[in-house]
């Protein structure tokens, strides 16, 4: 089955995870602290079943990462050429706060590059997903999916998203050198979750800086989305992210629109 055709599945399956989740966020819930000192909550597990148990029915041949599996090891996954990539709650911190701003994410890698992603907003009903060669489309609820891509930026004001729950001075510094490079002010946008690639890639921002750790659930699939819409998302060598490589944490990276401007050079200026 071709990738483009695995989408419209996926997204479904996206959507019904959503509807779980939507079915925890609307009440009480237990909030539970991982080895991490990161939160987890039922949703995330609910989610986490439901997208694994209708990937392995949708492709009984690839296997499943998820934020939340408990029996993948190091040595297995390294030996699989093609995986799925799930973050079934990305954004527990904004799940909790209940401001909206929560996604699910499923990806599928193939040697190392990310071919297909589905973010989907749950409380928004909005769904970010793109297939290797099939452009990057975003759809609201059961309207009729829109094209989306990125914005060319040669300089001058610019705007930048920042994480609501993960910013800091190393954000601050590249804002800093951003209007140095630009002589001009940056405008800044906070968002939770993976909407914040999902707002370059449909050209609501030039740049997503994230300076501070990161895994592969976490960009995988907006990263597909990024792509397709024409942008890249590199890390601060100017190499662009792979996926599952030894150490599943990501190093930090721009995820950024015009590729065209020299953004990298920025990351001189911010020591980690």
């Amino acid at each position: 089955m071709s990738d483009a055709r695995l989408v419209d599945q996926v997204a479904a399956i996206a959507a019904a995870a959503g509807d779980l989740i939507l079915e925890v966020y609307d009440r009480e819930y237990e909030i539970i602290e991982k080895a991490d000192g990161s939160p987890v909550t039922t949703a995330d597990h609910r989610a986490h079943d439901l997208i694994a148990e209708r990937l392995h029915a949708l492709t009984p041949d690839i296997p499943v990462l998820s934020e939340e599996s408990r029996d993948v090891s190091d040595e297995d996954r390294l030996g699989w050429p093609h995986l799925w990539v799930v973050d079934p709650l990305d954004g527990t911190k904004e799940f909790i706060k209940r401001n909206g701003e929560f996604t699910v994410n499923i990806g599928l890698i193939d040697n190392g590059q990310p071919v297909l992603g589905v973010v989907y907003t749950p409380v928004r009903r909005t769904t970010y997903f793109a297939a290797l060669g099939e452009g990057a489309w975003r759809t609201v609820d059961t309207q009729v999916p829109q094209r989306i891509s990125v914005r060319p930026y040669a300089g001058g004001a610019a705007r930048m998203v920042a994480s609501r729950s993960h910013s800091g001075p190393p954000v601050q510094a590249f804002l800093q050198a951003l209007e140095a490079a630009s002589g001009a002010e940056v405008e800044t946008i906070s968002l939770g979750s993976a909407l914040k690639v999902c707002l370059v890639a449909e050209g609501s921002a030039d740049v997503y800086p994230r300076l501070g750790p990161t895994s592969e659930w976490d960009t995988c699939a907006s990263h597909c989305v990024l792509n397709e819409a024409g942008g890249i998302i590199l890390d601060c060598s100017g190499n662009e992210l792979t996926y599952n490589k030894p150490d599943i944490l990501n190093p930090w990276f721009l995820a950024v629109g015009d590729a065209g401007f020299d953004w990298v050079s920025l990351c001189s200026k911010v020591s980690s």
